[in-house]
């Protein structure tokens, strides 16, 4: 198979519809699937056969987007689900359960942030999140409880790449695996090929481009012995009485290092129910089609805002992994060397009411609680998508008052920096210079 990701993305998967030689994946529109005879259905349910048993856990159409995700990120088998919300849970819930703990970067979404210190902790696990900067400090929070380390690779909104390598080699001994969320660096990064053992992404994102489709998906590496570590991992080696009593660590091996997505699909998704539907995993696919060459424009474009946007006076702070300094620069330089991302953080320097006037003058740039899309986005986070957290942790994740978030989309560049100037005219932020950091 073809290493690259500009092949893998077409080809991945998929050759042909076998009964009507088609080549463009279809739409399997369906709730349930004919069974041979009582035979085969019985082997199906007691997992002796791999197959299709109803689209609340898997789907022919689904199945390719699966199969063509695991190939770009580099693994062995993938899990689509409702969101990426959905995703970024199950992922966690797959092997943290009441009176376990996962420790999480502070550098997060702000969704994603709330999961974890509310709804979460309702359902009894714990998430103690630690500044990145320190790999160590996720060795400090850890105790035998601890079932995983959790993270992004390019952090929304803060925009310093994860040190994958070093926190994935302090936990690999131990049994703990890094998740990683790669949804704002597909084809720039991928984590496995840095120790990570589970990706997860949302689909919604770059992977559609289209903004017409929400989901999300976990990628299994296959690269983490989850054998050797049965008291760090007892989600996968205890008997599972809803599968008569299966341990999964030993039950997958037949079908290959699969343990960690094979148990997410036969009982988080089955039990809880957050399906992709069909059509949108067909949307899905059609995005990730040109979803290296859109990568690789989302970069060019971005660099050019960020450069823009450093010789306005109204700007004080650039946040773009072109612009970072010190480590920070150095953890940009290794790990994203298919280029930048879409997005570009700054800070105005009149504070929040300037990011607002800011966001409201925008005619070109559409204001929308989304990145990734081939249309330029724009937020304030503070008061949007980071609005439920305290002061105190927004500054954690990276959203200061006048902190604006743009998703650089396709449109030419020109075009883009005639909207951002006239935003910025229309702002009204104090005219200071930009801020050396």
């Amino acid at each position: 198979m073809p290493q690259h990701p500009e092949t893998i993305a077409l080809h991945a998967g998929w050759r042909r519809d076998p009964a009507t030689k088609a080549v463009a994946v279809p739409i399997y529109q369906t709730t349930s699937y004919q069974f041979d005879d009582t035979a085969h259905a019985s082997r199906l349910f007691g997992l002796e056969e791999l197959g299709n048993i109803y689209t609340r856990i898997m789907n022919p159409t689904t199945d390719v987007l699966e199969q063509r995700v695991a190939a770009l990120e580099g693994g062995v088998a993938a899990l689509a689900v409702s969101s990426g919300q959905a995703a970024s849970a199950m992922s966690v819930q797959n092997l943290a359960h009441a009176g376990d703990n996962i420790v999480s970067s502070t550098n997060l979404y702000g969704g994603t942030w709330n999961l974890f210190a509310n709804t979460l902790r309702d359902q009894g696990i714990e998430v103690r999140f630690v500044d990145p900067e320190d790999p160590e400090a996720f060795l400090r929070a850890s105790d035998d409880r601890t079932r995983a380390w959790y993270a992004e690779t390019l952090p929304n909104p803060k925009l310093e790449v994860f040190p994958i390598a070093e926190v994935a080699a302090l936990g690999r001994p131990l049994g703990i695996p890094l998740i990683m969320d790669n949804t704002a660096a597909p084809t720039l990064v991928r984590p496995f090929d840095h120790g990570a053992a589970v990706v997860v992404l949302s689909t919604t994102k770059y992977l559609g481009g289209h903004g017409t489709s929400i989901g999300g998906i976990i990628v299994d590496g296959g690269n983490f012995d989850w054998a050797a570590h049965p008291q760090r991992q007892p989600a996968l080696h205890r008997p599972d009485p809803s599968y008569h009593g299966a341990v999964w660590a030993e039950a997958a091996k037949p079908m290959g290092p699969i343990a960690y997505v094979l148990k997410a699909r036969v009982t988080l998704l089955r039990d809880l129910g957050s399906a992709m539907s069909p059509f949108n995993a067909f949307l899905t696919l059609q995005g990730i089609e040109t979803l290296a060459l859109r990568m690789r424009e989302h970069s060019r474009n971005a660099g050019i805002v960020a450069d823009f946007l450093s010789g306005r006076p109204e700007v004080s702070r650039v946040i773009h992994p072109a612009h970072l300094k010190g480590r920070a620069a150095e953890r940009a330089a290794r790990y994203l060397t298919r280029g930048h991302g879409g997005l570009v953080g700054f800070e105005l320097a009149g504070g929040a009411e300037a990011g607002r006037r800011f966001i409201d003058a925008l005619t070109l740039v559409y204001h929308v609680a989304n990145i990734g899309d081939a249309r330029s986005l724009a937020i304030h986070p503070a008061s949007t998508t980071h609005s439920q957290l305290s002061p105190e942790d927004q500054l954690a994740t990276g959203v200061s008052p006048g902190y604006v978030r743009l998703s650089i989309g396709l449109e030419h560049p020109d075009d883009i920096l005639g909207d951002l100037s006239q935003a910025l005219d229309a702002s009204g932020s104090s005219r200071k210079p930009l801020a050396a950091d």
